[in-house]
């Protein structure tokens, strides 16, 4: 399996994230805050720089008010194609 940091779903899982980030009108450095980590902690995650754990992604998607199933059937459906 090859690694998933540069992956098309990854690149698609992040999309996402920060989409849902920017619809609701939040900043990076809200949603650090609501995760109670640093802005850059954020500003990494959506660079691509680091990969997220399964417990972040659903303290992210938890503080972007998004369902984290569907999140993930959408990278899925990737695959899929």
């Amino acid at each position: 399996m090859p690694k998933s940091l540069r992956s098309p779903r990854q690149r698609r899982l992040l999309e996402q994230l920060i989409a849902a980030r920017k619809n609701k009108g939040l900043t990076q450095a809200k949603v650090a805050e609501a995760l109670r980590r640093p802005q850059s902690f954020v500003a990494k995650y959506e660079g691509g720089e680091r990969r997220m754990d399964v417990i972040e992604f659903l303290d992210v998607a938890e503080a972007l008010e998004i369902d984290p199933c569907e999140v993930l059937a959408r990278v899925r459906r990737l695959r899929d194609r």
